[in-house]
């Protein structure tokens, strides 16, 4: 058994929500934020049996497409002024990250 963390963009949530219930998945969601440019994003918590990770990572990747967007950045509040740029730029956001890890012991009470 393994526990997958996909961390994935609040854009993309409801849709990988929808396809991992569709698909017999269950899941965890938490309300969590990026730290490069604090947005929002959702981390799934899945529970998921080994034969099927990668029927769940093709999902993951079917439902969380990285796309680019222009963002405003944030002022460097205490920080060094010098590396602060006044102008939006172009990045590229969404997509998922996601950990695969081991379970050594599972218990629903």
């Amino acid at each position: 058994m393994k526990l997958v963390v996909a961390v994935v963009q609040d854009q993309d949530s409801n849709r990988l929500s929808n396809a991992l219930t569709k698909n017999d998945f269950r899941a965890t969601k938490l309300a969590s934020t990026g730290g490069f440019l604090r947005s929002g994003n959702t981390t799934f918590l899945i529970g998921v049996e080994d034969e099927l990770i990668p029927k769940l990572l093709d999902l993951i990747r079917e439902n969380c497409r990285s796309r680019e967007q222009m963002v405003a950045p944030v002022s460097p509040m205490g920080g060094n002024a010098d590396s602060y740029i006044p102008y939006p730029v172009e990045v590229e956001v969404g997509g998922a990250t996601i950990f695969v890890l081991p379970i050594e012991q599972f218990h629903h009470f």
